[in-house]
């Protein structure tokens, strides 16, 4: 390892040899000048790791002096060091992007622990975290392996997301390996639990039953409807909890998080089925017996989420709430733009509510293109790259802009995405469903150990087409792949990621209640 190299500028720096010999003795290389434009001229002969600067020299400023260091460096982090307490003066060192800000006098630990926080941070920070999911490993393997309940589930999940935006900070490629290997374990024995559990939701038999797609909106919207300010309800199509939790700092600059949890998506996890159940708060069987003309089963040609606004208008009657609302689906760049332009009219309604379409459309383009493949190569990725859309896009302009007005949001989805990695051979008829995650159709044959059978739809709040119609749904993190061609699409579908099945990431789902400073 090299001996890191620090410049220190100051006017009196004869005063600060014991300062130097502490840090030399440390084992750092300082470099002492007297003057800006002797600072100035050390970077431009060569490399320094940190830089300290005197606020108050004659001549050159330390502020122009550090104006002129970020044009040479940009990346070498610097110190500023002065006298003055002057809030304008610490604005301004602040403004031009010190790194470090000490008032004199200072002594060496002060110089030491700044030097430590700046170069050795990354370090400090992962055999930090590397100790902390090492203690937190025991209890999380322990609660996997419990018979937990519908509301500890997401608790483990939570924590599994944690670790796995946590984790990252860390150099321990080891830890993530370990962490892998739970998720995996965690997934395993979620999907039994959902198996054991799923048709006594749906039939509410022991009255126990989670918050699902088709009550979400009754108890996550429908209470905040009783407030006096307006209520947004921004359900971003396909959104992993992990991608909340990347996005969830720039909402929380202008927003406080009341609730921050997660729901349960029905079945199938896929847009047509969750969610058409969100907006008309019934489960898909109810929606084609009541809806006849505008449900549209998976066999038949046409749109399947072009009723939502129906729906929902439905449902408030319903429900008995008189309000006005609107209605605002996003599908491309020019939609958003012009919503956000009349972002300030929403204000009139009671309800609003937003459905943006672009993560669900970034997972398709990611499994055809091999450019996006290769820019979300696993979940790490895919999360900056939903970040990524999220900064420059027209919602977090919206989400700005809501900020700034008395109004209550709640942001969710309708069903996640799993990274799947093993294919699972089944055969069906010609009308079966081409999902990669779940199949529809009469006579399916496949490994009933990689899969959540449905033999009877009805049973799970699902149409059924004919009379031998059986849902089939894969498990953890398999895709179906027909024996025909079979290496052909095994290449083509594996590491991509898909929805429609039983998987922890694609049931537990973020929803979110925002409320202004």
């Amino acid at each position: 390892m090299q001996t890191p190299k620090i410049l220190w500028a100051d006017d009196e720096i004869e005063l600060l040899k014991p300062h130097i010999m502490f840090l030399k003795e440390k084992g750092y290389a300082v470099t002492p000048v007297k003057s800006g434009n002797d600072a100035i001229e050390e970077c431009q002969n060569g490399f320094f790791d940190i830089v300290f600067l005197d606020e108050n020299m004659p001549g050159m400023s330390g502020l122009e002096t550090l104006v002129q260091i970020k044009a040479l460096s940009p990346e070498v982090p610097i110190v500023m060091i002065t006298k003055s307490e002057e809030e304008f003066v610490m604005e301004d060192a602040i403004g031009s992007q010190i790194s470090d800000y000490l008032i004199k006098p200072v002594n060496p630990n002060q110089i030491l622990l700044s030097i430590k926080k700046l170069l050795q941070n990354k370090q400090l920070v992962s055999e930090k975290i590397t100790k902390q999911y090492q203690q937190d490993f025991g209890n999380l393997s322990m609660n996997i392996n419990e018979r937990l309940d519908e509301n500890e589930w997401i608790d483990v999940y939570k924590k599994l997301v944690f670790w796995d935006t946590e984790l990252i900070k860390s150099d321990s490629d080891g830890m993530r390996q370990v962490l892998e290997a739970q998720k995996t374990e965690a997934n395993s024995n979620f999907c039994k639990f959902v198996d054991k559990n799923y048709a006594s939701w749906i039939q509410n038999r022991s009255g126990n039953a989670p918050i699902m797609s088709h009550t979400l909106f009754f108890n996550k919207v429908l209470p905040l409807l009783d407030n006096e300010e307006p209520v947004y309800f921004i359900v971003i199509d396909n959104l992993r909890y992990d991608q909340w939790k990347t996005l969830q700092p720039m909402f929380t600059d202008h927003f406080r998080i009341q609730e921050d949890t997660c729901y349960y998506a029905i079945l199938p996890t896929a847009t047509n089925y969750a969610r058409n159940a969100i907006f008309a708060g019934l489960l898909p069987s109810e929606i084609e017996k009541r809806f006849p003309n505008e449900w549209v089963n998976d066999e038949e040609e046409g749109g399947k989420n072009l009723h939502e606004e129906l729906f929902l208008k439905d449902y408030l009657t319903r429900l008995r709430k008189d309000i006005k609302f609107s209605y605002n689906k996003i599908t491309n760049l020019d939609a958003g733009k012009t919503l956000l332009d009349n972002v300030n009219n929403l204000q009139k309604f009671k309800l609003n509510v937003i459905v943006y379409n672009f993560v669900d459309l970034l997972s398709h383009v990611r499994t055809e293109m091999d450019v996006i493949k290769e820019l979300a190569e696993d979940e790490v990725a895919y999360r900056s790259l939903t970040k990524s859309w999220f900064q420059h896009s027209p919602l977090f302009e919206i989400i700005k802009r809501l900020g700034d007005k008395k109004c209550n949001v709640v942001v969710s989805t309708d069903h996640g995405s799993v990274l799947v990695s093993k294919p699972s051979k089944i055969i069906g008829d010609r009308a079966t469903t081409t999902n990669l995650r779940y199949k529809n159709g009469k006579n399916l044959n496949y490994n009933p150990k990689e899969v959540f059978a449905v033999r009877h739809p009805e049973e799970v709040g699902l149409p059924k087409q004919h009379v031998s119609s059986s849902f089939a749904f894969a498990k953890e993190d398999y895709f179906f792949v027909y024996p025909n061609n079979y290496n052909h699409f095994v290449h083509q579908y594996r590491n991509t990621f898909q929805h429609g099945g039983l998987s922890i990431e694609e049931m537990l789902v973020p929803v979110v209640t925002l409320v202004n400073k």
